[in-house]
């Protein structure tokens, strides 16, 4: 049986190291804080405190960190790099640039480490129902070698060479951060003109205009429930890195750089661990000017 290792039980990684478990995956499983990965032995995991330790004597390592500065502080460290074994798989499932993949793939390889960059999409909820869009960048053969293990976790598509996965997942948060503020300006104009905004999700449902975040993210925004599933200050994240990613091919992004500057006001004005529904509450903020 193969041995995979998870390192990072947050939001997202804590659901998909439980589908792996579930599947019948032995896992060790390492997070910084390891109180927030403990929960996972009832499920059959082995938790590690040391970085060492997670990764030594396994065949795949998969990592599911908060952004470029928590991989650098795993991928970078000695713990991690010199306990490898040779010929296993690394797989960063994280949200990062594409240069940050790109780096990573070349260290690893200098190891004979295979390495994929695999962000996803879907939320807690895809993450929970192990329904995960997963875009995957690296070597076909890696790929078909790993991809038995990500389809516990979702849906993978091979879409390029290493740094491919997080191309598309900023072409991903693009839709989906555009989405969220047409969603609210949707929303909002409803309110403002007495049209039952629930109706008009219903309305909507089966046309053009309908989505998954029309129709969980617009109910949110009608609830006022922004309790976290996508967190604001992220989906900012992703949208900084949208744009890096399209300068470095001096390509212009008007739509994300608008989207970017709204994300930054809620970030800035304390709203960075809210759901990135909140978004409407930008909207409002604009609106009571």
């Amino acid at each position: 049986m193969k041995k995979v290792s998870f390192i990072g039980t947050g939001l997202m990684g804590f659901p998909m190291a439980k589908n792996l478990l579930k599947s019948g995956i032995n896992l060790k499983v390492f997070n910084r804080s390891i109180s927030k990965a403990e929960p996972l032995k009832n499920f059959g995991a082995e938790i590690s405190e040391t970085l060492s330790n997670v990764v030594e004597n396994t065949d795949f390592v998969i990592t599911m960190l908060t952004d470029d500065s928590a991989v650098d502080a795993i991928m970078g460290n000695s713990e991690f790099l010199n306990n490898l074994i040779s010929g296993s798989t690394v797989i960063d499932m994280s949200s990062v640039k594409p240069s940050t993949a790109v780096k990573y793939g070349n260290i690893l390889k200098l190891k004979d480490i295979n390495y994929l960059d695999a962000p996803v999409s879907g939320g807690t909820i895809g993450a929970e129902e192990g329904s995960l869009a997963i875009m995957v960048g690296g070597d076909n053969s890696v790929y078909n070698n790993s991809k038995s293990i990500l389809e516990f976790m979702g849906n993978p598509t091979l879409v390029g060479p290493i740094g491919s996965g997080q191309v598309s997942k900023l072409a991903n948060q693009i839709v989906v951060g555009v989405t969220i503020g047409a969603v609210a300006e949707a929303i909002t104009l409803c309110e403002k003109a007495g049209a039952d905004p629930f109706k008009l999700i219903k309305a909507l449902s089966g046309g053009w205009a309908d989505s998954k975040i029309l129709q969980t993210h617009g109910k949110r925004m009608i609830e006022k429930d922004f309790s976290p599933k996508g967190k604001t200050s992220t989906q900012f994240k992703d949208m900084n890195n949208i744009l890096d990613c399209a300068n470095s091919y001096n390509t212009h992004l008007p739509i994300s750089n608008l989207v970017k500057e709204m994300y930054k006001n809620l970030v800035d004005n304390g709203h960075g661990n809210t759901d990135h529904s909140s978004l409407y509450r930008e909207i409002e903020r604009i609106n009571k000017k």
